[in-house]
């Protein structure tokens, strides 16, 4: 039992989600633990048995995101993994067979165009469409299972939940959503009606760029009994230490996310009046394309803004001129991050195209050395 749910607000909720009843003499996050297996003698009994089915620094950390994806509801799972892949494998692999069909967005995350050639491999039919506008309805009849990832990454377009959730439960299909762009600070969908919230856990939840992890909240029943038995199958287990340190950095995921976000549209406005950057996009821009679906089904908007540069040596240019942003991938750390995605060959984006991840440093002092890269590097 948690004694972690006495307060309604966010940062409250985030710094005590998961916390063990207080124990006299015992820290209040107990330490990471390492087993392989736990004692037991005569019958199988018990919530502990062996490390690859559970252990107790799982528990906690699942008990927390918990709380954070769905905070009050009950009937919840909440399962952790590897990583974020392991968790998106495992609500695919888990609930389609041979002549089932999904619904996948084709502006999604790279990694997934490996998935469909998997799955098509396995017999199963795969559907895409864009996520703006709602296009993956146009394919959805007959599916066995929708996946949204809204805002998708790396372009950063929206689409309706609510609106894409009961037109698959209409036809019988279950729907995913990935949350890891938004955090469940962002937006929770399943009080949108989702079926699984799926995300990576080794960007913004975890916030420092040192820990892979991926988790699947979703209601009970046979859904996530047959998630829980892929993960055992499998063996895509997170290490105890990753959860720990994962559970310790949620602690601080409202102080990260509010100034992450509130920097990322302040550097957005500010790339707004600059005629070398071209298709900016950030959700919180109220005259972005996705503002108004946004508004509606989201709390805050990320720490991700992309734009166009207008050639491949520009963008690398660019990047080689910052001196407060790190060029790497992944997403969500306390500290400035940018790439130019089309270097990995996956993502449908033009050469300059760069994804960029607004860290926690002082806004003033981001925005300044952004300019000044993009003048520097200027032809």
């Amino acid at each position: 039992m948690s004694e972690s749910t006495g307060g309604n607000g966010e940062g409250t909720r985030a710094v005590r989600a998961g916390l063990p009843e207080p124990v006299r003499n015992e820290p209040t996050l107990p330490g990471p633990v390492f087993a392989a297996h736990f004692h037991l003698p005569g019958e199988v009994g018990g919530p502990y048995t062996y490390g690859r089915d559970e252990n107790p620094t799982w528990t906690l950390l699942e008990r927390a995101i918990g709380e954070l994806e769905a905070p009050g509801q009950d009937g919840l799972q909440t399962l952790v993994f590897a990583s974020g892949m392991a968790a998106i494998s495992s609500v695919l692999f888990s609930q389609l067979r041979a002549g089932d069909a999904v619904v996948l967005p084709n502006d999604g995350y790279q990694v997934l165009p490996l998935v469909r050639a998997q799955l098509e491999a396995y017999g199963i039919e795969v559907r895409t469409a864009p996520t703006g506008g709602d296009a993956q309805l146009e394919v959805l009849d007959g599916a066995k299972l929708l996946w949204i990832e809204t805002p998708s990454n790396p372009g950063l377009d929206v689409c309706d939940i609510r609106r894409l959730v009961e037109a698959a439960h209409a036809r019988g299909a279950l729907v995913a959503v990935d949350n890891t762009l938004a955090t469940p600070l962002g937006q929770r969908p399943l009080e949108l009606g989702a079926d699984f919230s799926v995300a990576s856990g080794t960007k913004q939840l975890t916030g420092h760029g040192d820990v892979l992890l991926g988790y699947v909240t979703g209601r009970d029943g046979e859904a996530m009994t047959a998630v829980r038995r892929w993960r055992k199958i499998v063996g895509a287990i997170p290490g105890p230490m990753e959860a720990w340190l994962a559970h310790r950095s949620i602690a601080t995921l409202q102080l990260r996310v509010d100034r992450q976000n509130a920097t990322a549209l302040v550097l957005a406005e500010a790339l707004k009046g600059r005629p070398d950057v071209m298709g900016l996009r950030y959700p919180g821009l109220p005259d972005d394309p996705s503002h108004k679906v946004a508004s509606q089904q989201m709390r805050r908007y990320g720490c991700v803004v992309s734009f166009t540069l207008a050639s491949r040596e520009r963008a690398d240019r660019f990047l080689d001129a910052l001196r407060l942003v790190d060029d790497a991938t992944s997403f969500g750390g306390v500290r400035s991050t940018a790439e130019r995605r089309g270097r990995w060959g996956g993502d449908a984006v033009p050469e300059g195209f760069v994804r960029f991840s607004v860290g926690a440093e002082d806004p003033e002092d981001l925005v300044a050395d952004v300019l000044r890269a993009l003048d520097e590097s200027a032809d």
